[in-house]
C-alpha cells in the first residue's frame, strides 16, 4: 500500500504532431509569407511609381498613393516579423527532431549492445570460453610436437655431446693408424737423373720429339 500511494505516476507523453510533421507545417506557411511579402513589394513599387508620375501636379492622387504605401509597408513590415518568428521555430524544431533522431539511434544502438551481451552471456561464461580455447592451442601445440618428432629409427642415437666425443675419438685412431704405417712410404730412386738428360743431348734432331716425350716419362717416374 505504502509503494502504491508513494510511487511516481509515469510522465504523460504529450499528443501531437511529430517534429517533423510541424517543420513541414512551418515551411508551407513560410512560403505563404514569402509570396505575400514579395507581392506587397511589388504593390509598394506600384504606388511610388504613382507618387513620381503625379507629385505636387496632382496633390490628391499622390497623397493617396502615399497613404497607400504606408499601409503597404506596414503590413510587410508584419509580415517579416511573422517571418522571423517562424524561422526561430523552425530552426528549435529542426534541432528537436535531430536531438530525438540521435536519442533514438543511441537507445537502439543501447537495445543492440544488450543483445549482443545477452548472447555473449556474463564474464564467466567468456571466462570459460577463453580457458577451453586456451586448452585447444595447448592440445594442438602437443601434437605438433609429437608429429614433428622422428619415428622409426628404433634406438635412441644419444645426445650430441656424445655423438661429438665418439667422432673426436674415430679421428684420433686414424691419426694414430698413419702414424703407425710410416714405414710403408715408398722409397726415393738412388739413380741420378740428370745421366738420362745428358743422353737426350746426344741424339739427333730427326729424334727429337720422341726422346722429349721419353724423358718427360722418365722424368715423371723419378718423381722429378
Amino acid at each position: 500500500m505504502f509503494k502504491i500511494f508513494n510511487s511516481k505516476p509515469k510522465k504523460r507523453v504529450p499528443q501531437g504532431p511529430s517534429p517533423g510533421e510541424a517543420i513541414q507545417r512551418i515551411r508551407t506557411v513560410e512560403e505563404m509569407m514569402n509570396k505575400k511579402q514579395e507581392f506587397l513589394e511589388k504593390k509598394i513599387e506600384t504606388e511610388v511609381e504613382i507618387i513620381r508620375k503625379n507629385g505636387m501636379k496632382n496633390k490628391k492622387v499622390s497623397m493617396a498613393a502615399l497613404k497607400r504605401k504606408k499601409r503597404l509597408e506596414s503590413q510587410l513590415q508584419q509580415i517579416d516579423g511573422t517571418l522571423t518568428t517562424l524561422e526561430s521555430q523552425r530552426i528549435s524544431l529542426e534541432n528537436a527532431h535531430t536531438n530525438v533522431e540521435v536519442l533514438q539511434s543511441m537507445k537502439y544502438g543501447a537495445d543492440a549492445l544488450k543483445v549482443a551481451q545477452t548472447r555473449i552471456g556474463d564474464a564467466d561464461r567468456v571466462q570459460d570460453v577463453m580457458d577451453d580455447i586456451r586448452e585447444q592451442q595447448e592440445l594442438a601445440q602437443e601434437i605438433s610436437d609429437i608429429i614433428s618428432n622422428p619415428v622409426g629409427f628404433g634406438h635412441d642415437v644419444g645426445d650430441e655431446d656424445e655423438l661429438l666425443q665418439e667422432l673426436e675419438e674415430l679421428e684420433q685412431q686414424e691419426l694414430d693408424h698413419q702414424l703407425l704405417n710410416t714405414d710403408h712410404l715408398p722409397s726415393v730412386p738412388t739413380a741420378q737423373p740428370m745421366a738420362s738428360l745428358s743422353k737426350i743431348k746426344s741424339k739427333g734432331k730427326s729424334k727429337e720429339s720422341d726422346d722429349m716425350d721419353n724423358t718427360l716419362k722418365e722424368l715423371a717416374d723419378w718423381g722429378i
